[in-house]
């Protein structure tokens, strides 16, 4: 018992996750926060909850207790995308809610793909996949959870930051393909922009091209990570531990979660 604790006392914790912020600037659906403060209606619910008098709450000092309410989507800050949230079916079975999502998916090693040198709008393809894996002399084992390093999350708060690439289906795929069941990005969304893929859609008509990373997810079962943060914290691309166990949310398409590295 001795070893573990002191194993466990030489991680080191790096928080990967966005916090989920009241009418944030990087949400299209931003989420509304009211705070419910000690010495306001904390104090009147206390009252009215226990029948007091300010005078009463002794430890306190006549102050109440602090609450938030939250309205938001559950796709908003760093969250884990169930397979539900692409479709009703996956792999012709019923697809799996964020409440039926494995834990063994959600705690694995990590790796960090650097894709930084894709531009905005472009598609992560399988090569550029490749390549980074080469790049760091790693072949990915079963149930890796794989995250790819744009560098958007420095833009944070910022119009700009939905301008990143993305993954296409055949990237997905792919990845599913090597056994990995979670895959995670440090910007909006898996997908290449909603702007990107629509001017392809109008050039062209077909409809293809509208959020195919997400909807591979009807072939292919898997999950994401959207929403990270600090991928450039970690010290290296691989031999890190990653947890981004999700809220229970029951028979929910996402759930929001505390993304850690432990290194």
């Amino acid at each position: 018992m001795s070893d573990s604790v002191d194993s466990l006392g030489a991680l080191e914790l790096i928080d990967l996750s966005v916090p989920l912020e009241d009418a944030a600037v990087s949400e299209p659906m931003p989420p509304s926060i009211h705070y419910v403060t000690h010495e306001d209606e904390g104090l009147a619910q206390m009252q009215q909850f226990f029948g007091i008098d300010p005078d009463d709450l002794v430890y306190s000092n006549g102050q109440g207790w602090a609450i938030e309410k939250i309205e938001a989507i559950t796709h908003t800050g760093t969250h884990v995308d169930a397979p539900y949230h692409y479709g009703a079916e996956s792999e012709g079975r019923p697809a799996r809610r964020i409440d039926e999502v494995p834990l063994e998916w959600c705690f694995a090693p990590g790796v960090r793909l650097d894709v930084r040198h894709k531009a905005a709008g472009e598609e992560i393809t399988v090569e550029d996949l490749e390549a980074a894996l080469a790049a760091i002399e790693y072949t990915l084992s079963e149930r890796d959870i794989v995250l790819l390093w744009t560098g958007a999350d420095a833009r944070l708060e910022s119009p700009e930051y939905f301008q990143q690439p993305g993954l296409g289906r055949d990237g997905v795929l792919w990845l599913v393909e090597q056994g990995v069941r979670m895959i995670g990005i440090d910007a909006y969304t898996i997908d290449r922009p909603f702007a990107d893929m629509v001017a392809d859609y109008r050039e062209t008509g077909d409809g293809r091209h509208i959020w195919p990373a997400h909807f591979a997810g009807i072939t292919r079962e898997y999950c994401q990570i959207e929403k990270l943060a600090n991928l450039d914290r970690l010290p290296r691309p691989h031999g890190f531990w990653v947890s981004c166990l999700p809220v229970k949310i029951a028979r929910a398409s996402a759930g929001w979660c505390r993304a850690v590295a432990l290194v």
